[in-house]
């Protein structure tokens, strides 16, 4: 185990780990931090805890001190900055037509680096506009490419649910999100439904995904015959949350000759009362479900670009 103090240096950023030597910090405690980048100003998200080793990235930094009012006087100055600073940088990639679209800046605490973040579809040479940043700055210049899924983690905004966003209020990290996910939990598959500010599938797909998961198992699928305590019956519909399987009785076996008849009642079931094995419906596909299956395929297609 070893001994770390969480801190963030903006609203949604990530949680980094520091070392925090002897000193008592809570959280909520303004910090000056070193990182890699240079000296940063950060806020403690948790106080002095104790971590599993792996958890860890080695060398860990140190906290340097707790900020005191001179700091965060020099803070405040250093964000006073920012629209100024990003208004001259999108005047100059105006100038120089450059396919990107600036996001946001930041500069670093001890005024040695300014970062520029954009978003563009392609690889941009901006070495010339470095050029014309460091002439107009006079200091260190970085132009960073981020994502559209981090473009909207650093703008933040309201989701579909009517809360914050959840990559700006409190998820650390991207976890993979794909098409089975949804599929898997019965949602629609309109694009709209599912895309979340960023255009890519919405990260709260992922959370529940393990329960459904573990809830599917045993349940079968609609067209599925099954033994129950009443009969051979066919699957109309399941609710997997519900434990809820809708059926129609097998009245008469079908034929060559002649359908099969169901029953026109409805038979619900649990999983647990229902054979083990499950035997899939067989027969004529319906008319017109070649073009059908087309479609499908065209669809899914579209939703594949959704994923991150």
């Amino acid at each position: 185990m070893i001994k770390v103090v969480g801190v963030k240096f903006r609203p949604g950023g990530k949680t980094y780990y520091f070392d925090p030597a002897e000193m008592d910090i809570e959280q909520g405690d303004d910090l000056i931090v070193e990182t890699a980048r240079g000296i940063e100003f950060g806020h403690a998200v948790f106080g002095v805890r104790l971590v599993e080793n792996e958890e860890v990235v080695q060398p860990l930094k140190p906290v340097i001190r707790k900020a005191t009012d001179e700091d965060r006087r020099e803070h405040e100055e250093i964000q006073k900055k920012h629209d100024s600073a990003l208004k001259l940088c999108e005047e100059k990639i105006a100038a120089r037509g450059l396919d990107m679209k600036l996001v946001d800046v930041e500069y670093t605490f001890d005024n040695s680096k300014v970062i520029f973040y954009f978003t563009s579809d392609g690889r941009v040479d901006f070495r010339e506009l470095v050029k014309d940043l460091a002439s107009a700055f006079r200091m260190r210049i970085e132009l960073r490419q981020i994502g559209v899924r981090d473009e909207t983690k650093m703008m933040g905004g309201i989701g579909p649910c009517g809360r914050e966003l959840c990559c700006h209020s409190f998820l650390d990290d991207f976890e993979t999100v794909s098409i089975k996910m949804a599929k898997t939990q019965n949602l629609s598959l309109n694009p709209t439904k599912i895309s979340g500010m960023c255009g890519r599938l919405m990260c709260c797909l992922q959370y529940e995904n393990d329960t459904y998961l573990e809830l599917r198992k045993g349940m079968p699928q609609p067209g599925d015959y099954l033994d129950t305590p009443d009969g051979k019956a066919v699957v109309e519909d399941v609710s997997i949350l519900q434990n809820r399987i809708r059926t129609r009785l097998v009245l008469e076996e079908g034929t060559a000759e002649k359908p099969e008849k169901l029953s026109s009642e409805y038979y619900i079931y649990k999983k647990e009362e229902i054979s083990k094995d499950i035997k899939k419906k067989q027969g004529r596909k319906p008319d017109g479900s070649r073009s059908r299956n087309k479609e499908a395929d065209a669809s899914l297609k579209d939703l594949a670009a959704l994923e991150d």
